[in-house]
């Protein structure tokens, strides 16, 4: 037997902060064991509780995407050390991807944010992404909570880069950053349309010393292209700013325009709207688990799937009536 502390003890060490615990409980929520999620849902349950009934500082959730090489570690280590600077209390929750033929990940992000690491105002938590859709880890949302809990008013979420189904990060987070770069080449038509529907800026990276000049070219084209696409509803405009995360030059800026988008949102009643969509969405995922876990939990239904798959390959069976056969 591990030796387990009960969840009050996990939920009064991390709302003191206590960064063993807050990185203990993460653990359990990552955890694929049955005993450890009926543990971890009583330690949110437990934190929630406590949470509900005391005024919170209210927290800023970031996500943070970009297309490979665009420098999104370092980008973020500027940022932190800049929000830090302001007196807040920020948690980084890195997602590294994980290999399809071993299962493993590097988890490299406290090396490569190697000063922000040190920082005592900063945590930083690298977690595998596993087979979760959308560049996300597999328990985000509930991480991003704890960490909320643990006294940390910003939350940045780093995900594995632009693909297919990266907007999930999008149904999480107040704010949603693109980073991209300038001079890469067919940037316009090589950036899905979606993702840039979805964001709230652009920024285009690396805009310092002889990358200066194409990085203000490309503000001006991304700018033109935002102009194409149909009004967010918000009243909020994604601006398209550059930066130089080796010089600290246009973060301010940034800033500055994350936290217009707060006020304004907040103003409006969208902020409110959009986390409790988020709620929602949280919800449907956890369902879909739900019911992916049962199904497959079932006596039997491996050997019934691996009939099933074979007379779906051979042609015998048609999609359609297999489904219909297994649900039957």
């Amino acid at each position: 037997m591990r030796n387990r502390l009960t969840p009050d003890q996990y939920a009064n060490g991390i709302l003191a902060g206590d960064r063993f615990l807050l990185s203990r409980a993460i653990t359990l929520i990552e955890s694929r064991r049955p005993d450890d999620q009926q543990l971890a849902q009583q330690v949110l349950t437990a934190v929630l509780t406590q949470t509900n009934n005391s005024p919170a500082k209210p927290s800023l959730r970031i996500g943070i995407t970009g297309v490979p090489g665009v420098g999104k570690s370092t980008f973020i280590e500027t940022l932190g050390k800049y929000l830090t600077s302001q007196g807040h209390q920020l948690a980084v929750l890195a997602v590294d991807p994980t290999s399809q033929r071993s299962g493993g990940s590097l988890l490299g992000d406290k090396t490569r944010m190697e000063t922000l690491s040190l920082d005592p105002k900063a945590y930083i938590r690298p977690s595998p992404a596993g087979e979760s859709l959308g560049g996300v880890a597999h328990r985000t949302r509930e991480t991003m909570l704890l960490c909320e809990a643990a006294g940390f008013d910003i939350v940045l979420i780093e995900t594995v880069g632009v693909g297919q189904s990266e907007t999930v990060v999008h149904g999480m987070v107040d704010f949603f950053l693109l980073l991209m770069l300038a001079g890469a080449g067919d940037e316009l038509q090589g950036m899905k349309r979606g993702i840039m529907e979805l964001a709230d800026m652009l920024a285009i990276t690396k805009a310092d010393g002889v990358n200066t000049a194409a990085a203000q070219r490309a503000q001006v084209d991304y700018q033109n292209a935002l102009h194409l696409f149909p009004p967010t509803g918000t009243g909020w405009f994604p601006p398209v700013l550059t930066c130089s995360a080796l010089t600290g030059t246009g973060i301010d800026d940034l800033w500055r325009a994350i936290l217009d988008h707060q006020r304004l949102t907040t103003a409006s009643g969208h902020h409110k709207q959009r986390r409790q969509e988020q709620q929602l969405a949280w919800f449907r995922a956890l369902l879909q688990q739900t019911l992916d876990h049962r199904f497959y939990a079932q006596s039997g239904i491996r050997e019934r799937l691996t009939t099933i798959e074979a007379q779906v390959r051979a042609g015998t069976l048609l999609p359609g009536s297999a489904v219909r056969e297994l649900l039957g």
